[in-house]
């Protein structure tokens, strides 16, 4: 048995952000907003206030989210929810805003910390308050998954939790809300999308609807991502990545993530390299390790994203696949972890907690090649100082 869970309504297209209002006034009677002092900054947190005004609705405000969504962020925001007593929620932003909105909307109506919830030690029992989620970037697709992802600042780790509850009732996707992201952010974030949507095509419990989804979501990538990156006003490819960030989050949420999330949440929690980043450092190297392992499925991207390999064999076509990444990696300016800037003395000396976390997170239990402890260590230190320079696979 297969199961497909999205949200209620998703609501997508260009100007679509001015839906804020109406959704909202038919789900709640008094809006938090969750975003980020990015968001703030550049105005789109009063454009929102701005929608619902229009339609005669209060709100309250938390713009405190960081780069990486913390417990902290969470009992912020749970403060200022309860205190000015919300019933609806909107998170504005990339993938934390959306992340840390999501845990506020479960645990305004369940007991405990969010902490308590991590590796399914206990569901959610009562309904959560409903949450719009409108994103501002093309990567997480977190508005479309029961999936967040919160730092534990005491243990220095990051908790995914994954239940139905954490489903937001909207997703708002207006590619417009993206044309304001830097072309880094750009990169990281669309190279996440990738990630989500190769992952979930080879995790091991991948089916026929995330399939569909992953492997148009890898198309319009690959087809997409560069243009956006060379100029971010070009609607057509920031439209293209929305919509497909969009399905990838979908693809992942059902079937998976892999082996690359698993090793990319320990980098983030103990170095706080941004989600799209430490994934996208990882993606070529953990691709090399799965190949040949998942030879037929990634010969089976190759096909559609590179058609003049058609009839390569589908060791040849796998191959091309990792070149291919390779080159993406390279053309948006990928940094490894050293040229990040993570201390080598560092890095050694908590690898083995970051492959322990890595394995307890149960993502790489999804990947076609399972790892052990000692061969996470080593893909570590593999994609510590991992160059993207070689030669590509020409068509």
């Amino acid at each position: 048995m297969y199961e497909l869970l999205v949200p209620s309504r998703v609501v997508y297209g260009r100007d679509t952000f001015a839906e804020v209002g109406p959704q909202a006034k038919a789900l709640g009677t008094k809006a938090l907003i969750v975003s980020d002092p990015v968001m703030e900054k550049i105005g789109l947190v009063a454009r929102c206030e701005q929608y619902l005004q229009q339609v005669g609705m209060t709100f309250a405000k938390y713009t405190g989210v960081d780069t990486e969504p913390t417990d902290v962020h969470v009992k912020e925001a749970l403060d200022v929810c309860r205190s000015e007593q919300c019933d609806v929620i909107i998170a504005l932003g990339g993938g934390s805003s959306i992340d840390a909105a999501k845990a506020v909307s479960v645990m305004m109506t369940n007991e405990g910390t969010i902490s308590d919830y991590v590796g399914n030690q206990k569901r959610f029992t009562e309904k959560p308050l409903p949450l719009i989620a409108i994103p501002t970037t093309a990567g997480t697709g977190s508005e479309v998954t029961k999936v967040t992802v919160i730092i534990d600042t005491k243990m220095d780790v990051k908790m995914m939790i994954s239940q139905p509850a954490l489903l937001p009732a909207v997703a708002i996707v207006d590619p417009l809300l993206t044309v304001s992201c830097p072309p880094s952010v750009t990169a990281a974030t669309g190279v996440d999308a990738l990630c989500h949507a190769i992952e979930a095509y080879i995790s091991r419990r991948a089916h026929p609807v995330t399939d569909a989804l992953a492997l148009s979501a890898i198309e319009a990538i690959v087809g997409h991502l560069r243009r956006a990156y060379e100029n971010g006003q070009d609607i057509e490819a920031r439209e293209k990545m929305a919509i497909a960030a969009m399905k990838a989050g979908m693809a992942f949420s059902n079937a998976s993530v892999t082996l690359v999330h698993g090793m990319s949440r320990p980098i983030g929690a103990l170095f706080h390299v941004p989600h799209g980043v430490s994934n996208a450092m990882l993606l070529p190297g953990v691709l090399e390790f799965t190949k040949d392992s998942a030879i037929e499925r990634l010969a089976v991207i190759v096909r559609i994203i590179k058609p003049p390999l058609k009839d390569v064999s589908d060791t040849e076509a796998a191959e091309a696949l990792v070149e291919e990444v390779k080159q993406l990696c390279r053309d948006l300016h990928i940094p490894n972890m050293k040229t990040w800037g993570i201390d080598k003395t560092a890095f050694d000396k908590v690898v083995d907690k970051m492959a322990a976390d890595a394995l307890a997170s149960g993502s790489p239990a999804n990947n076609p090649k399972v790892p052990t402890h000692e061969e996470i260590v080593a893909l570590y230190h593999y994609c510590y100082d991992y160059q993207y320079d070689t030669k590509t696979v020409s068509s």
